[in-house]
């Protein structure tokens, strides 16, 4: 396994990759599951503390989830409130194991109430470089 890192609001955190998990089938905890999310904050101190609480996150899940293939956080230029997360798991059950994590249901639980808006989008694969099957 190699550690990558992804930035958010200018700071480097570390990311879990596993590329030679991939299989390229979707679902039934068999091949790559992905997703990515919006979230948009209510205001710059919120913005501020979801940060501090992703990074505290990313930390743990790169530690924890070896399942947890890629786990990339961004702010979103020209909306300074708003973060996106690209998130690749080896399976859907590494996803299920991901959401059920401790760390992950504080984390939950903690940015939440810091949101004014989420969109959750499930990917498909599709013609890729970089995250291709084994």
């Amino acid at each position: 396994m190699t550690r990558g890192a992804a930035a958010c609001s200018g700071r480097v955190i570390p990311v879990v990759r596993d590329c030679t998990q991939f299989t390229g089938r979707y679902g039934g905890g068999v091949g790559m599951f992905a997703l990515v999310v919006r979230f948009d904050c209510g205001d710059q101190a919120a913005v501020t503390r979801f940060d501090e609480l992703t990074a505290a996150v990313v930390h743990e899940i790169s530690e924890k989830e070896p399942g947890t293939l890629v786990y990339a956080t961004h702010s979103v230029e020209g909306a300074p409130l708003a973060r996106i997360f690209y998130e690749v798991y080896r399976d859907r059950d590494a996803f299920a194991a991901h959401e059920a994590a401790d760390h992950v249901q504080q984390f939950h639980a903690r940015k939440d109430p810091l949101l004014v808006g989420r969109r959750v989008e499930f990917l498909s694969p599709g013609t890729a470089t970089g995250l291709v099957a084994a």
